[in-house]
């Protein structure tokens, strides 16, 4: 199989290195051309519960520079990248690409459905961690699992189970690659709810060491920090049953005790971000979660704190305009999100889609 992946990151990097050592043909795009230069050069170094090995069977490239049509595109960028991402990539989609989106955060199909029909769309979720080290060099510590189905079916009824790899649908041979990979998958017929659930956990681990430096493990150096953490994810699964999406509060809230262990030492990608003075996901994450309760009018006072708390540092770091508008604008910010009613795209301000599954 030809995979492209577009957005060689962490996770980018990582899936790429590991589907390669599977025997897939990989490209790796991006626009870090230190990153890429140095994968061309000497190769991927991963470093993973395995041991540390070199990928030289990896292509890298700018995106407009890569000429080869895959079979599967996967896209690793920040939800608000789509657009730019793919339109730079857009040569790169013919009728016969199928694209996967393992992205953090909600909206992420909605944006690829501009660019791609939503019937040619795959969507899942990851829940291993994976860490940019350098120029072509990442780690993965602690393992995950990775749950995808098709984004505009309604059931996986016609594609039970595993067959051979070049006897079956797309999904499937994706979840074989993968599993030969070690990128341990499954296709899940309830895929929105675990996307909800992963938005849920994102929501407290990613915001909490977004805000106070932590990695994952050391949230719980404060007893409180972890009921925090559950208080977050227990609101986003409210909102997601509210959005008639059935995800499970205990999976979850087990997924967030779990990590504090499996996920020692791991920087979330919102706190590499504000590390490295660059926006962060946190409109996709707790910024949806607050703008569909408010849709709802639920309250959801732990996440709308942590997303107000993230959007102070980056207008700190990234010298964002929000409080360009002086005291006026500020206070009504602060009564808008007071009720849970932040201002967003006007298509955000509607609820999002429930899913189709």
């Amino acid at each position: 199989m030809k995979i492209t992946i577009l957005g060689a990151g962490a996770m980018g990097s990582l899936f790429g290195g590991l589907l390669a050592e599977a025997g897939a043909s990989v490209a790796l795009l991006d626009i870090n051309q230190q990153h890429l230069d140095a994968i061309r050069h000497n190769g991927l170094r991963l470093d993973t519960d395995t041991g540390s090995r070199c990928i030289t069977q990896l292509a890298s490239a700018r995106p407009e520079q890569w000429t080869d049509v895959p079979d599967l595109l996967m896209i690793f960028t920040k939800t608000h990248q789509i657009a730019a991402a793919l339109t730079s990539a857009r040569h790169l989609i013919r009728p016969t690409t199928w694209v996967l989106t393992l992205q953090n955060g909600l909206g992420n199909v909605e944006a690829i459905s501009a660019f791609v029909p939503r019937d040619r769309i795959l969507v899942g979720v990851a829940t291993i961690p994976a860490d940019f080290l350098g120029p072509a060099h990442v780690a993965s510590h602690g393992g995950g699992q990775i749950r995808m189905g098709h984004a505009g079916n309604s059931a996986l009824t016609d594609h039970p189970g595993h067959r051979p790899f070049n006897d079956c649908c797309m999904l499937c041979q994706v979840v074989d690659l993968f599993n030969r990979a070690g990128l341990h998958a499954i296709a899940d017929p309830n895929v929105w709810a675990a996307i909800w659930e992963k938005v849920a956990f994102n929501a407290a681990f990613n915001a909490l060491c977004a805000v106070t430096g932590c990695t994952v493990d050391q949230i719980a150096l404060v007893p409180s920090a972890p009921i925090l953490a559950l208080a977050v994810v227990e609101e986003a699964i409210a909102v997601a049953h509210a959005s008639h999406i059935p995800a499970d509060l205990e999976r979850t809230q087990a997924m967030v005790l779990r990590s504090f262990t499996t996920h020692a030492g791991h920087q979330p990608s919102m706190l590499q971000d504000i590390n490295a003075h660059r926006p962060t996901e946190i409109d996709s994450i707790n910024g949806a979660i607050v703008r569909t309760a408010a849709a709802h009018n639920l309250p959801v006072p732990h996440t709308g704190m942590l997303y107000t708390l993230v959007r102070l540092i980056e207008a700190r770091t990234n010298n964002d305009v929000i409080l360009s508008g002086g005291p006026p604008r500020l206070f009504a910010a602060m009564h808008a999100i007071s009720r849970a009613e932040v201002e967003g795209p006007p298509e955000a301000a509607c609820p999002l889609p429930a899913s189709p599954l």
